[in-house]
């Protein structure tokens, strides 16, 4: 077994896991690690745990020390530079007349380096951009070119329900969502409805996906040929995932009634895993071309 503790560096960044050696560290405490691009200021996402050494085929890196107080000034003081960076850098942008979107910068602890985060429709030659910032800090400079999803976990925000968005507060790594999600849900194929800051479709919809999936599964379709308890056929007109309840059209003295069962009551084909994809394809034909276009480019993870 291995000792590890998780370490961020960056609010919504990656976590990376260090080996805490005799340290005794706990959630929200600052640390100093060695990383690829030198020395790192980071904060602990949790205590140290214990894994299988079969999780981790390379050595870990071990924490080189609690942060000093001289280690918080240094980082302060490298973010109040990023502040000033930042206009800086976009007037150096303009001034070259670049098609690119300045997202963020990063000081790295020893100031070494500079990375500037930008995004852009296509490929940009920065090469006299890196001269200019170079010249400007007088410091190594790296250009990093983002996806939108990455840009928006950056910058942050506030998403449709009022919280803080999902990939910038806890989310280390984005998952993939799929339009299939939202149908098995209900809800509303409609872009501006389930597409979350950043244009693509919202990472929300991956949390319930599998429940919804399960429960689908044990309902029958609007249209199919039921038998209630008593039975009486009947044809489904509609269903509630959550509650499990299915409401059955039926014949009562020569009268078409909606009559409302739990799923357990009723007798009907079940739907397999081949049923349902059956299902979206013909729920893909009732959309227009152009509709459908327009859903495909939510899941792309990037540009």
């Amino acid at each position: 077994m291995k000792t590890i503790v998780g370490i961020r560096f960056r609010t919504g960044g990656k976590v990376y896991f260090f080996d805490p050696g005799e340290h005794m560290i706990k959630r929200g405490d600052h640390v100093i690690v060695e990383t690829a691009r030198g020395v790192e200021y980071g904060t602990a996402v949790g205590e140290p745990r214990q894994i299988e050494d079969e999780k981790f085929t390379q050595p870990l890196k071990p924490i080189i020390r609690m942060a000093t107080e001289e280690d918080d000034a240094v980082d302060t003081e490298n973010r109040e530079k990023e502040k000033i960076a930042i206009p800086i850098a976009k007037e150096k942008i303009r001034a070259r007349g670049l098609d690119m979107k300045l997202i963020d910068v990063e000081y790295t602890f020893d100031r070494n380096k500079v990375v500037f985060y930008f995004t852009a429709d296509g490929r940009v030659d920065f090469r006299e951009l890196v001269k200019d910032l170079a010249s400007q800090f007088r410091t190594r400079i790296e250009l990093r070119q983002i996806g939108v999803r990455d840009a928006t976990k950056l910058l942050g925000g506030l998403g449709s329900c009022g919280r803080v968005l999902c990939c910038h507060s806890y989310m280390s790594d984005f998952i993939p969502v799929s339009i299939k999600m939202a149908k098995e849900q209900g809800l509303s194929l409609n872009p501006g409805k389930i597409s979350g800051m950043c244009g693509r479709l919202m990472c929300c919809l991956q949390y319930e996906a599998d429940t919804y999936s399960y429960l689908n599964r044990r309902l029958p379709r609007v249209g199919d040929e039921v038998v209630t308890p008593d039975g009486t056929n009947g044809t489904v007109q509609s269903v509630d995932v959550l509650r499990q309840k299915v409401q059955v059209i039926v014949d009562v003295n020569d009268e078409k009634e909606i009559e409302e069962f739990p799923v357990e009551e009723l007798k009907f084909t079940k739907r397999s895993h081949n049923n349902n994809k059956k299902d979206n394809n013909r729920n893909q034909e009732k959309l227009s071309k152009e509709e459908l276009q327009e859903l495909k480019k939510l899941e792309k993870p990037e540009d």
